[in-house]
């Protein structure tokens, strides 16, 4: 008689190792750990948002004070301006009246020697103006927007004596503005001791001096050159 084997026998199941115990303890922490987790993140993203906005902001200050600073610099210079215009206005009034701003006017120049001549009992004189030209300095001279220009004048006269001219060129000068380039006086040969006798002659050359607005003329120079 065969002897039946043995019947088969499972061995136990082995025992899961302990978990360690911060484990076994973080079920009881995992709400504030997340908690914790969600706040150190909205306080990053806070950090950082606030980071930008202190820097825009900083931006937008200086830029608001460039902009107060150019304002005040804009202001102060027309405060300025206004100034100088309540001062140099009488002025520049003046000027304009007595013909140095301005188109060159040589009816009114014909007509002032005219007058002090009859006024004056000077004998005939002629005289010819030769066209506009631009007047060279030797030393520049701030004239802003405005060119000096000149006319010369070629005048001849004929005098009782060397105060006549002296007397007709102080005259000019009281109602115009102009420069005198070089003027010679030589002896007339005549009767003498014959009352209103002309004894000396004069050739005088004058630059008549008007300012004009430089815009203005160059036009003019680039038109009369087309």
């Amino acid at each position: 008689m065969n002897a039946s084997p043995a019947p088969f026998s499972k061995k136990p199941p082995r025992a899961a190792p302990p978990l360690p115990y911060w484990m076994r303890e973080f079920a009881l922490i995992r709400l504030a750990v997340v908690t914790a987790a969600g706040a150190l993140s909205i306080g990053v993203a806070a950090v950082f948002a606030s980071t930008w906005y202190v820097n825009h902001a900083q931006d937008e200050r200086a830029q608001a004070q460039q902009t107060r600073d150019a304002a005040r610099q804009r202001f102060a210079q027309v405060e300025s301006e206004k100034r100088e215009i309540r001062s140099y206005q009488p002025q520049f009034v003046l000027l304009r009246k007595r013909g140095l701003i301005g188109d060159e006017n040589r009816l009114d120049w014909v007509e002032q020697i005219r007058q002090i001549q009859e006024r004056r009992k000077l004998p005939p004189l002629s005289y010819e103006i030769e066209p506009q030209q631009a007047v060279k300095l030797d030393a520049p001279v701030p004239l802003g927007d405005y060119a000096l220009r000149g006319s010369r004048m070629s005048l001849r006269m004929e005098l009782l004596h060397e105060g006549d001219l002296f007397n007709f060129l102080e005259d000019l000068r009281q109602r115009n503005y102009y420069a005198v380039q070089e003027c010679t006086l030589k002896r007339i040969g005549g009767p003498t001791n014959v009352p209103n006798t002309p004894t000396m002659g004069a050739d005088c050359k004058l630059n008549w001096l008007t300012l004009a607005p430089a815009a203005a003329l160059n036009a003019a120079a680039r038109k009369k050159g087309s």
